[in-house]
C-alpha cells in the first residue's frame, strides 16, 4: 500500500513537470523519489548510493579521455577496488571474520568460532546498483560507450526506484538514452503497464507468499517433522515460490517504469521449462546472467581457450554468481553446483555436435530431440531443484536435514492443504501456457477502455487483500 501511494504521487508529478516545466525538472524529480524511496529503507546509505554513483560517473570520464593504455587500466582497477570494496565492506565482512576464526581454531582450540550478528546491516540493493554502475565504467573502458554527458541522468540511472532494490539489473546503454529522450505514455504502454503491475502482484501474495507462509517456512524451519512426500512437495514449492516471487517483482518493476516512460529489458522467460542448464540461465534473471556473461565469463577467456579452461571458466563464474547471492557457504556450494552442472552441459554438448551434413541423421536427431525434450525438462528442472534446497537452507546441515527426509520415502501428506496442492498445480504448468496465450491476454487487456480495466484491477485487488497473509513476507531478492 505504501508503494501504491507512492507510485502514484511520483506518476502524477512526473508527468505534470514533463508536460509542464521541461525534461531536465522531471530529471530532478525523479531523482528526489528515487532518493526518498531508498531513504525509507534506510537513510544512513544515502550518502554509499550517492558517492559509488559520483566516483563511477568521474572516473568514467577520465577513463575515456586517458589514451595511454596503462593508466587507464589503473584507473579501471581503482574503480572496481572502490566498488567491490564497499561491496565487500557491507556485505561480506562477517562472513569474512567468522572464516578467519575457523582456520585460526584449527592451530588454536581457545579461538571462538560462534558466529555474531554482523555489525554493519548490507545496504537494501547494493549487489544491484553496484553491478549497473560498475558495467558503465565497463563499457566506457572498453569503448563500447562514450561517457555520459549529464551527472544528473547517471544518478538517476543508478538510483531509478522502480529496479534500485532488487533488479532488473539494466544496462547504461540501454537506458541513460531513455532518460535523456522526451518520454512517452499511451494506451497501450499504460495498458501493458498496468497489467503487469497486476501480475506481478498476483504472482507475489497470491502464490509466493501463501507458499512460503502455508509450506516451504514450515518445512525448512524443522525437517524432521515431515514426511518424505512433504519435503520434497516443500522443495518443489520453493522453486515456485521463489520463481514468482522474483518474477513478480520484475513485472512490478517493469511495469512501474513502462509507466513513467522507460522500458526495462525481459528478466525471466519461463525458466522450469528449460532443456538443459545452459537455457535456464538464458531464462532465468536474465539481466544477471547476462552481466556474468558478458563482464566476468567472457574476460576470463569464455569458450575460446578449448574445453578444459571452458569448464574452469564456467565454475568460476557460478561460483562467483553464488558468493554475489548472500555471504554464505552454502551460497557458494549453490554455485558449485551450477557450474558443474554447466560444465557437463557443455560437454555433452560438444559430443553432440554433427561432423557434417547429413539430411538422413539430422532427422533422426531432430525426432530424437522432440522424444527426449519432456526428459530433458524433468531432469533440468530436478537438478534445479535440489541446488535450490541448499541456496533456501539456511545451512548445510539443514538442507541435510531435507534430502535425509526426501530419502525416507515415507508418504504421509497430512500437511498439504488443497490450497498449496493449487497453487503447486497453478504455478509449475503456467510455465508451459504458450507464449502467445500471455501476450494476447496483455494485447486483449490494454485494448480494453479505461472503465473495463479498472473493474478488472479492482477485481484483482479484491483477490489480493483476501488472499494476503497477516504478516508481510518481503520480497527474495531484497536481501541481494
Amino acid at each position: 500500500m505504501d508503494y501504491a501511494i507512492f507510485f502514484a504521487g511520483v506518476f502524477v508529478a512526473s508527468w505534470a513537470v514533463a508536460r509542464l516545466a521541461g525534461g531536465w525538472v522531471r530529471i530532478v524529480l525523479l531523482l528526489a523519489a528515487s532518493y526518498g524511496f531508498y531513504a525509507h529503507w534506510d537513510w544512513r546509505y544515502l550518502p554509499l548510493l550517492f558517492g559509488s554513483a559520483t566516483v563511477d560517473f568521474y572516473l568514467a570520464r577520465a577513463i575515456a579521455k586517458q589514451e595511454d593504455l596503462r593508466r587507464r587500466r589503473r584507473l579501471m582497477v581503482g574503480t572496481m577496488v572502490l566498488n567491490l570494496g564497499f561491496l565487500s565492506l557491507f556485505k561480506y565482512d562477517q562472513f569474512f571474520l567468522e572464516n578467519v576464526a575457523l582456520l585460526r581454531s584449527l592451530f588454536d582450540p581457545t579461538v571462538v568460532t560462534t558466529s555474531t550478528a554482523s555489525r554493519l546491516l548490507p545496504p537494501v540493493g547494493i549487489s544491484f546498483f553496484t553491478f549497473e554502475s560498475m558495467s558503465y565504467v565497463f563499457d566506457v573502458y572498453r569503448r563500447k560507450l562514450e561517457p555520459h554527458d549529464s551527472y544528473l541522468r547517471y544518478l538517476l540511472f543508478v538510483s531509478f526506484f522502480p529496479h534500485l532494490v532488487a533488479g532488473p539489473i539494466v544496462r547504461a546503454g540501454h537506458l541513460l538514452p531513455q532518460l535523456a529522450a522526451p518520454p512517452k505514455l499511451d494506451d497501450e504502454r499504460s495498458g501493458e503497464g498496468l497489467f503487469l503491475i497486476a501480475v506481478g502482484l498476483v504472482k507475489k501474495v497470491v502464490i509466493a507468499d501463501q507458499l512460503a507462509v502455508q509450506l516451504v517456512d514450515r518445512v525448512f524451519d524443522a525437517p524432521r517433522s515431515y514426511s518424505a512426500v512433504e519435503a520434497l512437495a516443500a522443495v518443489y514449492g520453493y522453486a515456485v515460490q521463489i520463481y514468482c516471487d522474483f518474477s513478480g517483482y520484475s513485472d512490478i518493476a517493469i511495469g512501474s517504469a513502462l509507466l513513467l516512460g522507460v522500458r526495462f529489458p525481459l528478466n525471466f522467460d519461463a525458466p522450469y521449462r528449460a532443456e538443459n542448464l545452459s537455457d535456464f540461465w538464458r531464462r532465468w534473471h536474465i539481466s544477471l546472467s547476462t552481466w556474468l556473461r558478458d563482464y566476468l565469463y567472457i574476460p576470463l577467456g569464455g569458450s575460446r581457450a578449448g574445453p578444459w579452461k571452458t569448464y574452469r571458466n564456467l565454475m568460476i563464474t557460478m561460483l562467483l554468481g553464488g558468493l554475489w547471492h548472500g555471504a554464505s557457504w552454502t551460497f557458494v556450494f549453490w554455485g558449485l553446483l551450477h557450474g558443474a552442472g554447466l560444465a557437463v552441459t557443455r560437454a555433452l554438448q560438444r559430443r553432440g555436435q554433427p561432423d557434417g551434413d547429413h539430411p538422413k541423421g539430422t532427422e533422426r536427431a531432430a525426432q530424437s530431440s522432440f522424444l527426449g525434450r519432456p526428459l530433458k525438462i524433468f531432469l533440468t528442472f530436478h537438478y534445479v531443484c535440489l541446488c535450490w534446497i541448499f541456496f533456501r537452507a539456511e545451512s548445510f546441515g539443514q538442507a541435510l536435514q531435507i534430502l535425509q527426509r526426501i530419502g525416507a520415502l515415507t508418504v504421509g501428506h497430512a500437511n498439504l492443504p488443497a490450497v498449496v496442492l493449487g497453487l503447486l498445480a497453478v504455478g509449475l504448468p503456467s510455465h508451459f501456457i504458450p507464449d502467445g496465450t500471455f501476450a494476447g491476454l496483455r494485447r486483449t487487456f490494454t485494448r480494453l477502455p479505461s472503465p473495463a480495466q479498472g473493474l478488472i484491477l479492482f477485481g484483482v485487488a479484491v483477490v489480493l487483500h483476501e488472499a494476503s497473509v497477516s504478516q508481510a513476507v518481503p520480497f527474495v531478492y531484497f536481501q541481494f
